[in-house]
């Protein structure tokens, strides 16, 4: 069955359930579209990375990429299981700290960071931040002169690979907006003039080459290129970092097609890999940073719908449409992703058709799923759509002025809105009338 590729049970009832809550009685309770997570799921994502940098005995931080899914509940989730945050924005700084996750494990990333965002990050006293242009620097050194305060630092490098994943995704090529490139002297320049500024620290470097990956060639080639740079300024500087940053872009399964590698097998060979560059350049093994976010959220949600319109087109295609579509899943649409399903009030039952998810948004490329095996579909139906809890409602928008999901999490027979459901009051509400 389709749902032996993903983490979630079929009760008695033959409906689908998550955390040991049935989500047909959730949909009749707060709606559809609505994003549910198994909290239990996310706890053991994060306790794969975590327990596995233990039993290695190496120091580690494990940060959730807050990019994936950021509300104040999943942030206070991950942090009681020990993890680190890594964040984009001023708003996910913000919520951050609205979930009281502890400043000294917040770590602020992007590639355009305002006045504003920096000195956010710097008055709060966050953690690092991963610098990554000339641009930032000089905003970095303004404002720590004018307040008399101190930072720490990664660079972020880019080593010149292409991972094997969609163009919009891969971030460690040499043509990237992200980062200081290593072949062409930036990064030398930059970490030189961070050297000199005693209010900063220089903890080590940040490389993230892709997300989605399947397997670790890329970051492991990826290590040995920053030891390469770390070998020449150790050498001519006496440089010893105290931290290497491999990144994140853990894969998941979203298909029976994808085959990610297991994530205490992915952590086992990038740490073999640092131990050993270390120990041949001569310096002690960095403690080693990493970053996913979808590998915690990802699994761990799923979208629910209702379906109600259908149409066949004979010789062609079957059609079902739901009430959401690109508005809360952007991804078939932004990377053509794609995903699979089931319809949770009837996932006991043999699939006798294949169809076609629309959403029923005014756009022809609004199709969450080509090519859907189900049982006969009814107006009504409860379909779940699986491994949504990424970039599912960090990406929602207003488009066609849909409102937002809200967010439920379940866990031991129990369920919880973390995220309220919009209004149409709360679409409108930062219009003006124009006099």
């Amino acid at each position: 069955m389709i749902t032996d590729n993903h983490p979630f049970k079929i009760n008695e009832a033959g409906h689908l359930e998550a955390g040991g809550v049935d989500l047909v009685n959730l949909a009749e309770t707060y709606g559809t579209p609505l994003y549910v997570y198994d909290v239990s799921i996310i706890r053991d994502n994060c306790r794969q990375f975590i327990q596995t940098f233990k039993e290695l005995g190496v120091q580690a931080q494990v940060a959730y990429a807050s990019k994936a899914f950021s509300a104040i509940a999943m942030l206070q989730v991950v942090n009681q299981e020990g993890m680190s945050l890594d964040v984009v924005s001023k708003g996910e700084l913000y919520t951050a700290l609205q979930a009281d996750v502890p400043v000294n494990k917040i770590h602020l990333h992007g590639n355009n960071k305002s006045l504003e965002e920096l000195t956010m990050a710097i008055d709060h006293d966050i953690g690092c931040i991963v610098v990554d242009n000339f641009y930032e620097i000089d905003l970095i050194e303004r404002i720590l002169h004018d307040k008399h305060k101190t930072i720490h630092v990664l660079m972020r490098v880019t080593p010149g690979i292409e991972s094997n994943t969609h163009q919009y995704i891969m971030t460690g090529n040499e043509d990237s907006k992200f980062g200081f490139n290593l072949s062409n002297g930036q990064a030398d320049q930059a970490f030189l003039r961070l050297r000199r500024n005693s209010r900063i620290h220089v903890k080590g470097l940040h490389s993230h080459i892709g997300s989605q990956l399947f397997e670790s060639d890329g970051p492991l080639l990826a290590a040995q290129l920053l030891f390469q740079k770390l070998d020449y300024w150790h050498t001519e500087y006496g440089f010893i970092p105290d931290v290497l940053n491999l990144g994140g872009g853990f894969g998941i399964r979203y298909t029976a097609e994808d085959e990610p590698l297991s994530y205490p097998a992915f952590v086992k060979e990038l740490v073999s890999a640092v131990q050993q560059h270390a120990a041949a350049i001569e310096i002690p093994t960095p403690e080693i940073w990493i970053e996913p976010g979808r590998a915690i959220a990802g699994n761990a949600g799923l979208t629910l719908y209702t379906v109600g319109a259908m149409k066949t087109v004979p010789g062609v295609r079957h059609y079902i449409s739901v009430d959401g579509g690109m508005t809360d899943n952007l991804r078939p649409a932004l990377y053509q992703a794609a995903y699979e399903g089931v319809l949770a009030n009837k996932a006991s039952l043999p699939n006798v058709q294949t169809v076609s998810v629309a959403g029923k948004c005014c756009e022809s490329g609004d199709i969450l799923i080509w090519n859907l095996p189900l049982p006969a579909v009814e107006p009504n139906d409860i379909l779940a759509v699986f491994s949504t809890g990424a970039y599912g409602y960090s990406m929602a928008n207003h488009y066609n002025r849909f409102a937002k999901p809200a967010v439920v999490f379940a866990e031991n027979g129990k369920s919880q809105e973390v995220v309220r459901r919009e209004t149409y009051e709360d679409v409108v509400k930062n219009d003006r009338s124009y006099e």
